[in-house]
């Protein structure tokens, strides 16, 4: 499958990519191979094989969660770069 440059400055923009415009050739033919290879898949015979959930037999090892005083906040805030007397203070991230 082939590639154009326009599928591929799309591509670029949702992955939050920016391209060289010396990098573009090389790009789009990995691009094209990738999806190539993908459609290969297409040609096997699927029929009657169960999808797979996991890539192994193992089985995930629930145990109990227990709340435990590891660290106390005395100790937590200790090394902190910036803080009050019972928080962290962070960059505000919201406005």
């Amino acid at each position: 499958m082939q590639v154009d440059k326009k599928a591929l400055h799309q591509v670029a923009h949702l992955a939050r990519l920016n391209i060289k415009p010396e990098e573009e050739s090389q790009l789009l033919n990995d691009m094209s191979e990738i999806l190539t290879w993908v459609e290969k898949l297409n040609e096997l015979d699927t029929e009657g094989v169960e999808p797979l959930t996991h890539m192994t037999e193992e089985v995930n090892v629930f145990r109990k969660d227990k709340a435990v005083i590891s660290i106390s906040q005395q100790q937590a805030l200790k090394n902190a770069p910036v803080k009050d007397a019972q928080f962290f203070k962070v960059p505000k991230v919201l406005k």
